[in-house]
């Protein structure tokens, strides 16, 4: 094994730069770029997954219960509320001096982590820029020393995955007779795995170090033999750099009493508080159906397309969440879908660009 992964130190190959975003946005000409481009990104993906879709009903015709929507709303606010939170939390309990911890500038740099990070999550294919850009963000904007900066957002991330692992536990073990289809449940347990791989590795890692580094270096091997890692040792180096980082992360957030509880709870609440939204729409559409069912539906779909590569999962999460909203007419299915598609993905687009507006008001306003 390498000696500077052990160890704990990054090798020497790894730039931090090449993970973290450009300062793109200096020029009001690239900003309005910028927002183009977004908008561009919406209205493909849009177009792609229900631009086809001929049985709609005329908008006009929609009998809409638009009561129902408001719960929806709130649900999703509530939820936004409960990840910044976290990060509030976190940030508030790792800091050196909380004596004078700036909570109106950690709710801002929690609320600007949070949503840029969903940002992110949702324009890259597998979700894998949003955590790189919260720890180059975190850094510059939180104040707190770089170890610090680089454990909430990684640490926010795992509690994320144990949240949403914990209440897809409970759904299969107490709900899945609510709903009649195999298939889906076996697809959710398939993507349940692919969904706990990383925590559960990061928990083997952090109590047992030196079976992690050897499970590595085998996984390498396997995958150099099948041709898929080309240079065994980079790759090895980097994996257990990557793997040491994160179980460092978890140690130090499992030093401060309560902080794992308190993180966990409150990724349960934003896993469960999302979850309900489809059942709200649904009824707000004139949808007969149960919550139960429903949300165990929801969770089930949600864990099937986990592994689905596209960004926010374009393609596979419409199609496999007709099973939820089946039980609207076919005409109503077009428009209850593309609502829930706006809480669930639509919207951290159209968040990001305005922050970034935001961002660039406020720093010409500092400047002068």
């Amino acid at each position: 094994m390498a000696d500077n992964a052990r160890s704990g130190e990054q090798p020497a190959d790894i730039d931090d730069k090449k993970i973290f975003p450009k300062k793109v946005f200096k020029k009001p000409l690239l900003i309005l770029l910028f927002v183009f481009i977004n908008i561009a990104v919406i209205a493909i993906t849009a177009f792609s997954e229900f631009g086809n879709s001929e049985n709609a009903a005329a908008l006009s015709e929609v009998k809409i219960n638009w009561w129902f929507l408001i719960p929806a709303a709130l649900c999703f606010l509530i939820a936004i509320t409960f990840e910044i939170k976290k990060y509030v939390v976190m940030m508030r309990e790792m800091a050196a001096d909380k004596t004078h911890f700036n909570r109106k500038l950690a709710r801002k740099v929690a609320r600007r982590t949070v949503l840029l990070g969903k940002y992110y999550d949702n324009v890259t294919p597998a979700a894998i820029g949003g955590q790189p850009f919260q720890i180059y963000y975190m850094r510059k904007n939180s104040g707190l020393p770089a170890g610090v900066s680089t454990s909430i957002p990684v640490f926010g991330m795992i509690s994320g995955q144990i949240g949403f692992i914990i209440i897809a536990v409970l759904c299969f073990l107490l709900g899945s007779l609510s709903i009649n289809n195999a298939v889906l449940i076996g697809t959710a347990c398939f993507g349940l795995l692919f969904f706990a791989f990383w925590p559960v590795t990061v928990m083997i890692a952090t109590f047992l170090p030196k079976a992690t580094l050897e499970i590595i270096g085998l996984l390498v091997k396997f995958l150099a033999k099948i041709r898929i890692v080309k240079n065994v040792e980079k790759t090895r180096t980097k994996a257990e750099y990557e793997v040491n980082e994160y179980a460092k992360c978890v140690r130090k957030i499992l030093k401060t009493r309560g902080l794992f509880l308190k993180t966990v709870l409150m990724s349960v609440a934003f896993n469960a508080l999302i979850g309900m939204i489809p059942f709200f729409v649904l009824t707000a559409f004139g949808g007969q159906v149960d919550f139960l069912p429903c949300f165990v539906t929801t969770i089930a779909v949600t864990s099937a397309v986990y592994f689905v590569p596209t960004p926010g999962n374009a393609g596979a999460a419409e199609g496999t969440f007709f099973v939820v909203f089946s039980a609207l007419s076919s005409g109503y299915v077009f428009w209850a879908m593309l609502v829930w598609r706006f809480f669930s993905y639509y919207i951290y687009i159209i968040l990001g660009p305005l922050i970034y507006f935001i961002m660039h008001i406020e720093k010409k306003k500092h400047q002068h």
